[in-house]
């Protein structure tokens, strides 16, 4: 069981990078006639993106800078043993904040997101410390390196909530965001444990949430069932508005599972759930995938890339889902033969799946 875990584990720090890469060349195409015309009608792989789009000059299987920092805080938690904010926030410092300008065609990967970039900001131009470096972007940003600390702590419930608030609020500090990005933390460790991305899980998150080890205000019973006469209010303090962040997965597995819910070409999810960057337009996507294919990697990949829009968010999101699901034993050794550098992604990601 050990061995099965760590190759879940490591499957999801792979599927990551893997959705990453693959996202690289088709990145933000709106215009599917357009994606279609400049990558035809079906992406298989890795590609080189086009010039005078996003991460030109780059090359097929290398990585966004979403990749970048997940690496950089993947290497924080091997060379630490866990997280260590310090750690992290000296390693932001030291190896890519220097390398930004706070315009977003800069950096490692060719492009700077909205909450890096108001990360530089205050923490290069005002010089403000860390801690008080949050900013309002409304996306998966924070998701695309916390993974790394969802499967290091997927056995710890209450450290994987208390360590991604932590990580997220460096760079973001809207309550719901925050709230979503733990939750899909929660999901991407219960799947790491061997649990089902199903209809089910909802309710296991649901009695982490009552036992205290998810931090979220819930008021129902079990089976989100109404309070009993004289219960108290549960205490609000240091705990998200609602658990419903705990409650989309399994509603989106449901409807993966639903014969008469039929989203065909599975790539169409993008058109459901919304092409753009936000988080809430993200999530639904990548969990709808992530259980249709539970089994399949390269299906679930490749409809997340070929769905335009942010496919980048969708393909890390999903590949990180089906990567823990399938383990690094079921990723298609292509994906892994045409990522650049796999051989150290592959180690780091073994050793933070022997910590987990």
């Amino acid at each position: 069981m050990p061995e099965t875990t760590k190759d879940r584990a490591a499957g999801a720090i792979m599927g990551a990078f893997i959705g990453d890469a693959l996202g690289l060349g088709p990145h933000w195409y709106y215009d599917l006639a357009e994606l279609r015309r400049d990558y035809g009608e079906w992406i298989t792989g890795y590609t080189d993106p086009k010039p005078g789009r996003y991460h030109a000059g780059l090359k097929a299987g290398q990585l966004s800078q979403a990749g970048f920092i997940l690496k950089l805080l993947l290497a924080s938690l091997v060379s630490c043993g866990g997280y260590d904010e310090a750690d992290f926030c000296r390693r932001m410092d030291k190896d890519l904040l220097p390398l930004l300008d706070g315009t977003p065609i800069s950096g490692p990967g060719g492009y700077t997101s909205q909450s890096i970039r108001e990360l530089w900001r205050q923490r290069v131009e005002q010089r403000l410390p860390w801690g008080q470096t949050g900013g309002h972007a409304d996306t998966t940003e924070a998701i695309e390196r916390t993974l790394a600390l969802a499967v290091r702590y997927a056995a710890a419930p209450a450290q994987l909530a208390a360590a991604i608030t932590g990580n997220t609020l460096l760079t973001q500090n809207d309550d719901v965001v925050v709230s979503m990005t733990v939750a899909y933390g929660a999901v991407l460790g219960q799947l790491v444990q061997g649990h089902p991305l199903d209809a089910h899980l909802s309710n296991r998150l649901m009695k982490l949430v009552k036992n205290g080890a998810l931090p979220f205000h819930a008021v129902t019973s079990d089976n989100l069932g109404p309070p009993r006469p004289g219960a108290p209010d549960p205490p609000r303090a240091g705990r998200f508005a609602s658990p419903d962040a705990l409650l989309t997965p399994s509603y989106m597995a449901a409807a993966a599972a639903d014969p008469a819910i039929r989203i065909e070409p599975a790539w169409k999810v993008s058109i459901v759930y919304g092409m753009p960057c936000a988080i809430y337009h993200q999530l639904p996507a990548a969990y709808y995938l992530g259980a249709r294919y539970s089994d399949d990697f390269e299906s679930a990949l490749l409809h997340a890339v070929n769905g335009g829009g942010q496919n980048q968010a969708r393909a890390i999101l999903t590949g990180a889902l089906v990567g823990a699901q399938v383990g690094l034993s079921g990723i298609p050794q292509r994906f892994l033969d045409g990522l650049e550098d796999c051989a150290t992604l592959s180690g780091l990601a073994a050793e933070l799946g022997a910590q987990a």
